[in-house]
């Protein structure tokens, strides 16, 4: 009979052990779960200003900026992947996605008028550090963010965006000279920016792997950039794209001066931004982390787990870095 109780005893432990195992290793799994994405608005500067959000306030903050001429929702799929693990916020510029497009006459659409919408922004949903993930068109939103405020920049990710010469190839050469004579040439850049045949060149670039990409991703980009105004307010940005390039020397001296933990991650198969940038950055940050995948301008259409998997890595880094800045990993509070 004793030998009988001890057996019983030993299995029911034994039970006992197994189910809480389970249930940690559930429990586990669900700290790294995706977290729902809720779609907000806030009124910023008078405008109501559209963002994403996703993952718990209390986690490490990832700010992210969009490129020309998508919205917050080319971030879908990392919000889906990172949102167990990080903070994630993704607002749509004025002009651009589900925010306020207001009148050029009466909103001027200039890189530091976007830039100043996206710094109130930030404050207004009370995100007082976080690391940038710049594409394309945030990287100049970004960089003057990143100068504004620099105790606020934990880290940045760069995904094709351009801070230096080495990223503007032989097809910027129209672009020089629409800004040299806006007047002889804004007609027929106007025509190229809004062509089907552009927005599906700026998704797949030189990929060999084209039937990877959801026509859908151009044909939506089509449709936005043929509304009514739409034209107007992206060939007023495209002009001001002058002044970033001109901004270049003062962020390469911030990222030399401030040493921001740096993750590039570039697609090689780019056609608006050359492949030489990516290792651009190693002359201001050496211990920069650079990877090429192959991808195009828009990493996230065809590699989002490589890009999530990178992100989580590098963020795994930053919060354990000793760094002053990247210790405190405090995320941003969000107005519920």
């Amino acid at each position: 009979m004793p030998k009988l109780i001890l057996r019983i005893f030993a299995a029911a432990s034994l039970g006992l052990l197994i189910s809480g195992s389970a249930h940690a290793a559930k429990a586990s799994h669900s700290l790294n779960a995706p977290t729902p994405v809720f779609y907000r608005s806030v009124k910023v500067d008078g405008l109501d200003i559209f963002y994403r959000e996703a993952g718990a306030a209390n986690a490490p903050t990832l700010l992210l900026l969009h490129g020309f001429p998508s919205s917050s929702r080319m971030f879908e799929p990392l919000l889906a992947r990172l949102s167990g693990q990080f903070h994630l916020l993704a607002p749509d510029y004025p002009g651009f996605g589900h925010s306020d497009a207001p009148d050029p006459e009466a909103f001027a659409y200039t890189f530091d008028h976007v830039a100043e919408v996206m710094r109130h922004f930030t404050e207004a949903v009370g995100a007082k550090r976080y690391v940038l993930y710049m594409q394309d068109y945030g990287g100049p939103v970004g960089f003057r963010l990143a100068i504004s405020d620099p105790e606020r920049v934990q880290g940045i990710i760069i995904q094709n965006a351009v801070a230096h010469d080495d990223g503007l190839g032989p097809r910027w050469n129209r672009m020089r000279e629409f800004w040299a004579d806006r007047a002889a040439n804004e007609a027929g850049f106007r025509q190229s920016l809004t062509s089907l045949a552009g927005a599906q060149r700026r998704h797949i670039g030189s990929s060999p792997n084209a039937a990877n990409y959801d026509p859908d991703l151009w044909a939506d980009e089509f449709a936005f950039l043929n509304k009514s105004g739409e034209s107007d307010i992206q060939i007023d940005l495209f002009f001001d794209y002058q002044t970033n390039v001109a901004s270049y020397s003062a962020w390469q001296a911030w990222l030399r001066q401030a040493k921001p933990p740096t993750l590039v991650v570039w697609g090689r198969y780019d056609q608006s931004f050359e492949a030489a940038e990516a290792q651009a950055y190693k002359r201001e940050i050496p211990d920069a982390e650079v990877h090429l995948i192959d991808a195009g301008h828009f990493a996230l259409d065809e590699k989002p787990d490589e890009v999530a998997a990178l992100i989580a890595a590098f963020m795994s880094k930053l919060s354990n870095s000793k760094r002053p800045q990247s210790t405190a990993m405090k995320s941003a509070h969000t107005p519920r």
